[in-house]
């Protein structure tokens, strides 16, 4: 976040539900520096550890809640001001989750009286997609306009940071092999920086009534393939590897034979989504109306890197492990 912002959020008790994960934690830093209460609402509330250090005491409350029983949103939500839904699974009764508890979440916020509703779905929802996962952010969308017709949906790509588990999981692979398979290499992705993401939605609640009602679409500045973001790692860890890219046809017979086995490397529906790819339409606005510059990940990648570097922090961009 940029020194010297207004806090425009000061006072205002903001909920984050299903706030402990990756994005929550960071959205939870964005909000508490612009001056925000935050109330984590999660299924773990312990794992509210991470996020309550942030604030001053008294800044951060965990609570207990579980989207599927709307009993305890009620009890989560009351006397806020905005609501966050974080909410996500990719297994699982991913109807219960992501397309009746996101109504769920929205219900109780209208009750709560909330003045802003933020719903964080992804990019790809598509109501007619034969994958469950992009099925039901669809329907998720729906059932929050439904209740909260004010709301605004934010449709992120995939996100990077320094802790991601993305990023960070290619770079743990590339460290570790020498020779290594890549699924999908064509695919192209625009992955957003977390803390800009982050950014965003603390602009739609400094202005709920600016957003209501919109959707968005949060990619990064670039489009990069699955095979360049594997270079793109090897390189910044100064490591040379060997990259087999598959065809299709391989990759697909993979999923399809070993997806459901616990461990696969690919199911099927992570395939199918993999196949499809994760860029924005480009038929609905980002980053940019949304009062943020996107900064892609090239910026941050060196500076990452350098854990996974053969000498650490003493290797250099001249040398190949």
């Amino acid at each position: 976040m940029a020194k010297g912002r207004a806090r425009d959020l000061e006072g205002r008790l903001v909920a984050l539900v299903g706030g402990t994960g990756f994005f929550g934690t960071h959205l939870a830093q964005e909000l508490l520096e612009r001056g925000a209460r935050l109330r984590v609402c999660s299924r773990h509330p312990e794992r509210c550890f991470r996020v309550k250090p942030l604030g001053v005491l008294g800044q951060v409350q965990a609570v207990a809640v579980d989207v599927t029983k709307p009993h305890t949103l009620a009890v989560a939500l009351t006397g806020v001001d905005a609501v966050v839904n974080l909410v996500g699974a990719f297994d699982g009764d991913l109807n219960a989750v992501q397309a009746k508890g996101a109504g769920n979440v929205a219900a109780a916020a209208r009750d709560a009286g909330a003045t802003a509703l933020v719903h964080v779905s992804a990019i790809g929802a598509d109501a007619e997609s034969p994958v469950a996962y992009a099925r039901t952010k669809a329907a998720g969308e729906q059932a929050v306009l439904a209740a909260f017709p004010a709301a605004t949906i934010l449709r992120p790509s995939i996100l990077f940071g320094e802790d991601d588990k993305f990023v960070n999981m290619f770079a743990g692979l590339i460290a570790t092999f020498p020779v290594l398979p890549v699924f999908a290499p064509e695919a192209k992705f625009q992955p957003a920086f977390v803390d800009d993401a982050a950014e965003a939605v603390g602009n739609v609640l400094a202005s709920p009534a600016a957003f209501a009602g919109k959707t968005f679409e949060v990619a990064g500045p670039e489009q990069v393939s699955m095979g360049e973001l594997n270079r793109r790692i090897a390189a910044a860890q100064c490591r040379k590897r060997t990259f087999l890219e598959l065809p299709d046809a391989v990759s697909g017979a993979i999923a399809g034979l070993t997806g459901w086995l616990p461990g696969a490397p690919l199911s099927r529906d992570q395939w199918a989504l993999l196949q499809k790819g994760n860029v924005a339409s480009g038929t609905l606005p980002g980053l940019a109306e949304l009062g943020v510059r996107a900064r892609p990940l090239e910026l941050f990648i060196d500076r990452w890197m350098v854990r996974y570097r053969k000498y650490g922090r003493f290797g250099t961009k001249t040398r190949a492990a």
